[in-house]
């Protein structure tokens, strides 16, 4: 398998093995090291350079490294309110009091930048930068400024 490649699907979790223009299998990470997923067998492995050795994958652990540290290091907010990426078309809805952005500009989806709580059949769960459309259909409170703000809501809602 020397000539085979790994794409990244999620950023140091996940990558799709091909050889040449087939795909053969997934790299997965795990608590403890990686698993190889090919026709529903699993073959674990305990590092990166077990996986490159024993594969002859290399899923270059420098990039992923230097992608991680990218996005920690850019903190991206509209009208004080903090969001995970870099807000596209920023709006304050009025009406609901909620500032909506798009990922990109092609996007159809709104997202709403902040804290939450967003009551689920099982109780209250926190969320940050929901889609716009789960707030119209469950009952929220939000958006908080810090997710410390949030936490103490969430204290609250529980104990009542």
């Amino acid at each position: 398998m020397t000539s085979s490649t790994a794409k990244n699907l999620i950023p140091n979790k996940e990558w799709l093995v091909k050889y040449g223009n087939e795909k053969i299998g997934s790299i997965s990470k795990e608590k403890k090291g990686y698993a190889f997923l090919r026709n529903g067998k699993k073959i674990s492995f305990k590092n990166l350079s077990e996986v490159k050795s024993q594969l002859g994958i290399a899923l270059f652990e420098d990039n992923i490294k230097k992608i991680k540290t990218d996005k920690e290091d850019k903190n991206y907010s509209i009208y004080d309110y903090p969001c995970k990426t870099k807000p596209y078309d920023p709006v304050f809805n009025l009406r609901n009091r909620l500032p909506l952005y798009v990922k990109n500009l092609k996007s159809k989806s709104r997202y709403c930048a902040g804290y939450y709580l967003i009551e689920f059949r099982k109780g209250w769960t926190k969320a940050y930068c929901p889609k716009l459309i789960t707030l119209q259909r469950y009952p929220y409170q939000g958006p908080f400024k810090t997710e410390e703000e949030m936490k103490l809501q969430l204290n609250i809602s529980n104990k009542s």
